[in-house]
């Protein structure tokens, strides 16, 4: 920043968002594109590709000012160029010419600088001028973006011999130049902007979108086709942190590239690829419903995806949950949703598949994902369950295989349904108050390792006599929840008999 820059500004949509400095600055956030008097002459630059300069205008902060307005454009995935925004930058009038009118002015000169007032527009407007009036002065005319400038000079005294003109031809020139060279400081070449908004966009490991690119380019494609069919999809590594562990980031990284690449290989060009962090990919497919799309996510899923590590192939699955759009969202944000609720609604069935949202998949999945640790509990030497710590709120986060069994439900689907997701509700209800209030009471005197015996209800409406041991454990995410082993009443008493009585 110079004493000459007024302000530096973005403005994305054409509506100015930031601006720095910022103080003083407050009321300038503007929507440039519908205001009246900026409207016409900003939709200019933006539909003609070329900077424009506007003023001079009287500043908040004091003294004079032009704006100075650069279209940015960029590509979408399609290469599809769109307008991006504005960069603009507000420089302070005299200031800018301050040292070269300065010299004029000392050795005897008055002068104009003039500008026309848009670029359609012949007439002229002064944007600074010496005190003096100007009798037959040499001017010289010069384009910097859109608008013609003018800068006019002559001796306060009137010419007196015509070596001068060489003199003032070569002000002039300096003037124009560097006018041009400022102009030029701020606004970058359109090679620079592309480099630096492609580097932006995208991911530096896979070379395919980043979140914000994804994001950005999906709404754009969108938006230009409200009426079209959408399929958003969601996908990611099956146990990518065991990847990690086992073999290191470095090969972590190499599972992500593969599964970049094996992307970019099957969909076809117009389909949009991002990353949209760690080890989660996304899709964007035009022109497709959750029909036509079905077989190609399939497949996909289940195409062999590897990386290698010391001369060794490792394989690796994927899950992948999909939407419609606008069957099922009404929005880019609403598909995206609904895909990520059917992206964790595979994971919570086992991983390695492919599934399509329904309706009702939004019900704290991400939750029960987060203690859907299969591949150890449903090995475990117990029927366990896990449910929040609360005594208002005791949602059921999830039950391994063996508990299900147990109590005789199908699957995990059946018991939410039937549970509604409250602990309360396996409890026999004349026993409902009394347990609850057993169980605090351990916790509230430190004792939260103690037994409770119940009578379970299970699927079916029986009930069976259980003994229930519960720890809470503290969850950085999900904050204080039970973990609960359950044994049968009557096979304890079988197989230990009298030990177990007297325990």
């Amino acid at each position: 920043m110079s004493d000459c820059i007024d302000s530096v500004q973005l403005a994305p949509d054409g509506v100015v968002t930031d601006i720095y400095p910022a103080e003083g600055n407050e009321v300038g956030k503007i929507d440039l594109i519908h205001d009246k008097d900026r409207g016409e002459i900003s939709c200019y630059a933006r539909d003609h590709h070329t900077f424009i300069s506007q003023g001079p205008f009287e500043l908040k902060q004091g003294g004079y000012g032009i704006a100075v307005r650069n279209p940015v454009y960029l590509n979408d995935e399609n290469g599809q160029e769109y307008f991006w925004g504005f960069t603009i930058v507000i420089l302070r009038v005299p200031d800018i010419f301050s040292d070269t009118v300065r010299a004029l002015s000392t050795f005897g000169y008055e002068y104009r600088i003039s500008k026309t007032d848009t670029p359609w527009s012949d007439t002229y407007k002064v944007v600074d001028q010496s005190d003096g009036s100007l009798t037959h002065p040499v001017s010289y005319d010069f384009t910097i973006g859109a608008e013609n400038w003018r800068f006019e000079v002559m001796p306060k005294s009137g010419w007196e011999n015509h070596t001068l003109i060489a003199v003032i031809s070569g002000m002039f020139i300096a003037i124009s130049l560097l006018l041009s060279l400022l102009t030029r400081v701020w606004l970058v070449s359109k090679e620079q902007k592309n480099k630096f908004q492609v580097l932006a966009h995208t991911d530096s490991l896979t070379g395919i979108n980043n979140r914000y690119g994804f994001d950005e380019a999906a709404e754009q494609i969108m938006a230009k086709n409200p009426k079209a069919h959408f399929v958003a999809a969601l996908l990611d590594i099956d146990d990518f942190k065991f990847i990690n562990d086992i073999y290191g980031h470095v090969y972590g990284d190499r599972a992500l590239k593969s599964l970049a690449d094996s992307m970019k290989a099957f969909f076809p060009p117009e389909a949009l690829l991002g990353r949209n962090g760690g080890d989660e990919f996304c899709i964007l497919l035009q022109n497709d419903t959750r029909k036509d799309a079905k077989e190609q996510l399939l497949q996909f899923t289940m195409l062999p995806k590897t990386f290698s590590c010391m001369g060794k192939v490792h394989s690796f699955s994927i899950s992948l949950g999909y939407a419609e759009y606008p069957t099922i969202a009404s929005s880019r944000s609403q598909l995206m949703r609904c895909a990520d609720a059917a992206l964790y609604e595979i994971k919570l069935h086992g991983k390695n598949g492919c599934m399509a949202y329904r309706t009702g998949f939004e019900s704290g999945v991400r939750k029960q994902l987060g203690f859907a640790f299969k591949d150890i509990s449903e090995h475990l030497p117990g029927a366990f369950i896990i449910y929040s710590a609360d005594k208002e709120n005791d949602e059921l986060f999830y039950a391994n295989h063996e508990f299900l069994h147990m109590a005789g439900y199908k699957d995990m689907d059946e018991f939410f349904r039937l549970t509604k997701k409250r602990f309360r509700s396996l409890i026999r209800e004349d026993e409902q108050t009394q347990i609850e209030s057993s169980i605090w009471e351990q916790i509230d005197s430190g004792n939260e390792n103690d037994y409770i015996h119940f009578h379970l209800r299970k699927a079916d409406g029986s009930y069976l006599s259980v003994l229930d041991h519960g720890r809470i454990v503290e969850s950085q995410q999900y904050g204080r929840v039970f973990y609960v082993l359950f044994m049968d009443w009557e096979d304890m008493h079988i197989h230990y008999g009298d030990k177990f009585s007297e325990s």
